[in-house]
C-alpha cells in the first residue's frame, strides 16, 4: 500500500506496494515495492504530475531487464505512455485544460487561431503574434493543383471520412522537400501546413462526396469562415457566411482540439514513434478516430434521438436501456476518463441553446436531448455508474442546426483533432533523446511449438480449444480443401477483469 492506504490496480503478479523513503534516484523523491511471487522484491520510482498530485506514476521501464517481468493491461487505461505539458484532464473533478487553461475559458475568450498558437507554442498570442500566425497560416491554405485530380479517383458517393485518411497520407507525395523530422524548421513547416491544409481537404472530400466542383480557400476570413465558405459555395451561386454558424464552428474546433493520450492521439504517437513522415502519422489518427466508439459518436447520438422520435418515448427507452434489451444503447453518455460532468460538454451545452436562440431554429432533437438528460441525471440506475453526457450528447445537434450533414459528423472532429495530433507529434519528435518506437508486449495464449506435418497427414485447419484452453489443431475429418473462415476459431481467453471500467449501456468516447 501507499501513505494513503491505497493500492496499486496496475500490475500483476502485485502482492504487496511499500512507499520507501530514500534519496533522490533519477528525480524520484519516493518509491514503491513489488513483490513478486517467487519472493524477488523490486523497487520502483513513483513520480506525480504537476497536476493531479493525489496519482501515483509508477517507473516500470526497467521491469523486465530486472525482473522478467511484464504488466497486463489491455486498452493501456492504467498506462501512460509519455510525459506531456500541453492537454491536462482530471476525470473525477471534471477538468479539462489547454496549456494549463480551461478549455471553456478559452471558447468564451479566445478564437480558434488563438488556441492553436496556444498549443502549437505554448502561450496565447498578443495582437501582433496573432495576425503573423494567421498570415503564416492563410498562406499555406492552397494545395497543390494537381492534388485536385486526385479526388477524382473516388466514386460518387465514398464517404468523406474514406476521401480524408487518403487525403491526407498522400500529403507527403506533394509535399517532400520538408519531411525531416529531426530538423525543427522543417517541423515547424509541417505543422503550419497542416493546419492550414485541413479546412481544405475536407471541404474537397465533401465535395467529392456530393458531386460538387472544388471551392478555392480565401484569405481574411476566419478559420471557421473559411471552411464553410469552401463547403458550401459553388461556381453559380455565391455564399454569405452567417456569422453564428461560423461562431458554433469555431467553438466546436476549440472543444474538439485536443484531449490527452486518447485513441487517435496515441495512434499518431505511435506511429510517430518509427519516424513515419507527420503527414502519415495524422492519416493514421484519423483512421483511428473513425471508429465509432471515437469520433463516430456524436452521429451516434443523433441517430439516436431519431429513434427516440418524441419526449413521450423516453420512458420507454429508459428502460430498454437498463433492461439491456439488444441494440438499445444510451449513446453520448458516460466517457472512459469523466466521473463527472465533461466540461466540453458543459460548454457544448450552452452554445447549443445560444445558437438555437441566435438562429430562431426549432429541432425537436433538442427538446428529446434536453428531456433525456433530466431524465438520466434524475435516475438512480444513471446516477450510479457516473453517466454524465460527453461532449458529444449536444454537439451533433450543433451541427446539423449550422448545416453541417451527418457524413461530415467525424471529418468535423478530425478537423479540430488535428490541431492536438500534430502538436502532439511534435512534443513525440522534439525529445530525441526520450523518444522510442513504440512496442508493446503481449500475454501470449496461443499453440506451443509444434511440427509442421505434410498437407496429406493434416487434419481440418482450424483450432479449437479444449478444456485447458491451450489452442490445438482441429480433431475432426482430413482436410478436403474446404476454407474455413478465422473467425471459426476461438479467441485465446483473456484473464479476468477485476475492475469495471465501462457502464453498461453507455457509449464511452475517448
Amino acid at each position: 500500500n501507499f501513505p494513503d492506504g491505497s493500492s496499486c490496480p496496475c500490475c500483476i503478479n502485485c502482492v504487496s506496494h511499500q512507499s520507501i523513503d530514500m534519496s533522490e534516484m533519477s528525480g524520484a523523491q519516493e518509491f514503491a515495492t513489488l513483490k513478486l511471487p517467487g519472493g524477488q522484491e523490486h523497487k520502483i520510482p513513483v513520480y506525480r504530475g504537476t497536476l493531479g498530485e493525489d496519482i501515483n506514476f509508477l517507473d516500470i521501464r526497467d521491469l523486465y531487464a530486472k525482473t522478467n517481468s511484464f504488466t497486463y493491461d489491455p486498452g493501456f487505461t492504467c498506462t501512460a505512455s509519455c510525459t506531456s505539458g500541453i492537454t491536462y484532464v482530471d476525470g473525477p473533478k471534471g477538468q479539462c485544460l489547454y496549456r494549463g487553461y480551461p478549455v471553456a475559458e478559452l471558447c468564451a475568450k479566445c478564437d480558434f487561431m488563438e488556441v492553436a498558437h496556444l498549443l502549437l507554442n505554448g502561450e496565447l498570442p498578443g495582437k501582433k503574434e496573432k495576425k503573423e500566425f494567421i498570415d503564416r497560416i492563410e498562406s499555406e491554405y492552397l494545395v497543390h493543383e494537381r492534388f485536385r485530380d486526385f479526388f477524382k479517383v473516388f466514386r460518387m458517393n465514398a464517404h468523406p471520412m474514406a476521401i480524408m485518411v487518403a487525403a491526407t497520407g498522400s500529403l507527403s507525395a506533394y509535399y517532400h522537400d520538408n519531411l525531416d523530422w529531426s530538423k525543427p524548421d522543417d517541423r515547424e513547416i509541417c505543422a503550419m501546413r497542416l493546419i492550414a491544409k485541413m479546412p481544405t481537404l475536407a471541404a474537397m472530400a465533401y465535395k467529392s462526396h456530393i458531386g460538387e466542383p472544388v471551392v478555392y480557400p480565401r484569405a481574411g476570413m476566419t478559420y471557421a469562415e473559411n471552411f464553410l465558405h469552401m463547403m458550401h459555395a459553388t461556381p453559380t451561386k455565391a455564399y454569405k457566411v452567417n456569422p453564428i454558424h461560423a461562431r458554433a464552428i469555431d467553438k466546436f474546433l476549440i472543444l474538439h482540439a485536443d484531449h490527452e493520450q486518447n485513441a487517435s492521439t496515441s495512434t499518431v504517437r505511435i506511429a510517430g514513434s518509427s519516424q513515419a513522415n507527420p503527414f502519415a502519422c495524422i492519416a493514421a489518427g484519423i483512421a483511428s478516430l473513425w471508429g465509432p466508439a471515437h469520433g463516430g459518436a456524436n452521429e451516434a447520438v443523433i441517430k439516436m434521438l431519431n429513434e427516440i422520435g418524441s419526449v413521450e418515448n423516453i420512458p420507454k427507452f429508459i428502460d430498454d436501456v437498463k433492461n439491456k434489451r439488444s441494440g438499445i444503447r444510451l449513446m453520448g453518455f458516460g466517457h472512459r476518463v469523466y466521473k463527472n460532468y465533461d466540461p466540453r460538454a458543459q460548454y457544448m451545452r450552452i452554445l447549443c441553446n445560444q445558437i438555437f436562440e441566435q438562429l430562431e431554429y426549432d429541432d425537436p432533437q433538442l427538446q428529446v436531448a434536453i428531456a433525456l438528460e433530466r431524465a438520466a441525471l434524475h435516475d438512480e440506475y444513471f446516477k450510479k455508474r457516473n453517466l454524465y453526457p460527453n461532449v458529444d450528447f449536444y454537439s451533433g445537434i450543433v451541427l446539423r442546426a449550422v448545416g453541417i450533414p451527418l457524413e461530415m459528423y467525424t471529418v468535423m472532429f478530425a478537423l479540430g483533432r488535428s490541431l492536438g495530433w500534430i502538436t502532439q507529434w511534435l512534443e513525440l519528435v522534439s525529445a530525441e533523446s526520450a523518444m522510442r518506437i513504440g512496442r508493446p508486449r503481449q500475454l501470449y495464449r496461443g499453440p506451443k511449438q509444434r511440427e509442421v506435418q505434410t498437407i496429406a497427414s493434416r487434419q481440418s485447419g482450424f483450432l479449437h480449444f479444449d478444456d485447458d484452453e491451450t489452442p490445438q489443431l482441429g480433431a475432426g475429418r482430413q482436410s478436403s480443401g474446404t476454407v474455413r473462415r478465422i473467425s471459426s476459431a476461438k479467441a485465446p481467453e483473456a484473464p479476468p477483469d477485476s475492475y469495471t471500467r465501462e457502464a453498461p449501456g453507455s457509449s464511452q468516447p475517448a
